[in-house]
């Protein structure tokens, strides 16, 4: 089975995410969307086509929990459901419930230092 695929984000906290964001808009070049973030398109010309997300988030946000890290490494991957369950099987800490939106399938797990990671499985095309 095919785990991980690329990396589709990468999220962490931040004191201020608009004025960081706007920091690295001027001084880095980052296209920053009006939701805080840049997204870096990729692929094309043979290859699949895909995005990775660059993300901060409030210092206060529970989006992380149950890490206490200041960030949050979301991997792409081809089949959820499946690196799920070989997850659990292999006895890695699964955390939450599989959550579906327009964006995909997402689901976390904790890394042996407790860091949380997300895995997202992207709609079919991308």
């Amino acid at each position: 089975m095919k785990r991980v695929t690329g990396i589709g984000g990468i999220f962490f906290k931040s004191a201020d995410p608009q004025a960081l964001s706007a920091w690295y808009r001027d001084h880095l070049g980052l296209d920053t969307a009006d939701w805080g973030g840049a997204i870096f398109p990729w692929g094309g010309e043979g290859s699949p086509a895909g995005m990775t997300l660059w993300s901060p988030f409030k210092q206060d946000t529970n989006y992380m929990a149950p890490s206490t890290a200041s960030f949050m490494i979301n991997f792409r991957v081809a089949d959820l459901d499946a690196l799920l369950a070989a997850l659990r099987e292999e006895g890695c800490n699964v955390v939450g419930d599989p959550q579906v939106s327009e964006q995909g399938k997402f689901g976390w797990v904790l890394d042996p230092e407790g860091n949380k990671i997300e895995l997202w499985e992207p709609p079919a095309g991308q």
